[in-house]
């Protein structure tokens, strides 16, 4: 089904990625650094199947996930997604194991917000 042009699901995803990069900065803002860091990694998730969903690419593990911000840097001919979404795959793994300063989790949260921008124009509604 289609909502303004775009898959319900595509947009689905594409807020919960954005509600999650706002929660995230409001937990580290408190001083909770392992949920902000799990929030980011939410965010971009949620970003890389938005557009995934769009192209109708796989997108149920983090494989999948991998494997679509590979496809989409090549395609784009932009390494920076890969790295972008390495960054958010390290907060992922601070939810885990707390090792990240406050200051990292701070950048990861922005270079996040950046990987967003990114891939949200690569996710167009549909004409």
């Amino acid at each position: 089904m289609k909502d303004n042009g775009r898959d319900e699901t595509v947009e689905k995803h594409l807020s919960i990625s954005r509600d999650f990069i706002r929660q995230a900065q409001v937990e580290l803002d408190k001083g909770e650094r392992l949920q902000a860091s799990e929030k980011a990694w939410g965010a971009a998730a949620h970003a890389v199947k938005a557009v995934a969903q769009q192209r109708e690419w796989q997108h149920r593990s983090h494989s999948h996930l991998f494997q679509a911000v590979s496809r989409l840097s090549s395609e784009q001919n932009d390494p920076e997604l890969r790295t972008l979404f390495n960054i958010a795959s390290t907060l992922h793994q601070n939810f885990y194991e707390d090792w990240r300063t406050e200051d990292f989790v701070q950048d990861g949260i922005d270079d996040v917000a950046r990987l967003l921008g990114k891939l949200d124009s690569l996710a167009p509604p549909s004409r």
